[in-house]
């Protein structure tokens, strides 16, 4: 142990021996005993690049569980522990050297989720989207997400347009009921085919892999077709089902689903969830570490039991988006 207590940064300082120690134990219970010495390698370029901070408690732990992260997720600055922005920020006083700007930069495109900060005219927005943003909520949909946007609000319009389509070629509201609870069948079951004949009138809803092309149609359409059979049917699209998102452990630690014992998990299967949320902690080297929602989303599945020890990349939850849906849908 006491080689162990000079392997110490650039500027030939030793590294505290219950620092040294906390590392080598946490890597050998993961089963990374043999990693301890570039570990250490990493901590001291991280203390350089911090500003060489004092490597007194709690500072030596925060940067030991960076290293750690950096060193088992094969990533730097991928990730960054909490209390880690917190000494960045100054709220453990301001270190002796000035900080490595560039893992300033790194820890900010990291809180905008890697992307530059925008900001959003809305009034060049209100004359390029006349006719499609029917609100300020819909010019703020196409502001941050852009083309995205602009697809999900031609969706609705468009399914506004045939709804009128129907009703203009005859179609009373009773069989477009009809059309809608057969979509829904299709959907649900899985089946590929379903057809209705109601006197003269026989209504097919049929499930593809691909969209049909001529119409716009999704994976489902349904064709309102007279028992003689129509030159044009009258396609009726079904959205596919979200696709679901994997949250998986950004680090090596231990999964817990609230902030205490006896607290109330921070959610539940069925919860939906707004970006910036928490989902749980992961604990490293005594530090609580909060893995948060990106997106709009239903929990629809947790994946770890409460205090379980989790691997790098282990799926800890699967979310149901909410944001490819349609708006009346949500």
């Amino acid at each position: 142990m006491r080689g162990l207590l000079h392997r110490g940064d650039r500027r030939g300082d030793d590294l505290p021996a219950g620092l040294v120690g906390g590392l080598d134990a946490n890597l050998r219970a993961q089963g990374f005993g043999d990693r301890l010495d570039e570990v250490l390698q990493e901590l001291a370029t991280i203390r350089r690049e911090c500003g060489y901070p004092p490597l007194v408690s709690p500072i030596g732990h925060i940067l030991g569980s960076q290293a750690l992260l950096h060193v088992l997720s094969a990533q730097r600055w991928g990730v960054v522990v909490d209390e880690l922005r917190d000494l960045l920020d100054g709220r453990y006083g301001l270190p002796p050297h000035a900080i490595d700007p560039t893992v300033k930069r790194a820890v900010e495109l990291l809180d905008h989720g890697g992307e530059e900060e925008e900001t959003v005219d809305l009034e060049a927005i209100r004359e390029s989207a006349e006719g499609l943003a029917a609100s300020e909520e819909e010019l703020l949909l196409l502001g941050l997400f852009g083309p995205e946007a602009e697809q999900l609000l031609q969706t609705i319009r468009g399914r506004t347009r045939r709804e009128e389509t129907l009703g203009a070629s005859g179609v009373d509201r009773s069989r477009v009921e009809l059309i809608r609870e057969l979509i829904a069948l299709v959907q649900e079951s899985g089946i590929g085919e379903v057809t209705i004949e109601e006197g003269e009138t026989r209504v097919t809803v049929r499930r593809s892999e691909a969209p049909a092309e001529a119409h716009g149609a999704g994976p489902a359409a349904a064709a309102l077709l007279p028992a003689e059979g129509v030159e044009e049917p009258v396609p009726i699209a079904v959205p596919a089902a979200p696709e679901v998102m994997r949250i998986e452990s950004p680090m090596v630690g231990t999964f817990y689903r609230a902030a205490s014992p006896g607290a109330a998990p921070f959610v539940e299967v069925g919860d939906p969830v707004a970006p910036g949320q928490t989902l749980c902690i992961l604990e490293a080297m005594k530090l609580m570490n909060e893995v948060k929602a990106e997106n709009e989303a239903i929990v629809r599945r947790i994946c770890v039991d409460n205090a379980q020890p989790v691997e790098y990349g282990e799926l800890l939850f699967e979310l149901e988006p909410l944001n490819g849906r349609p708006l009346d849908a949500l």
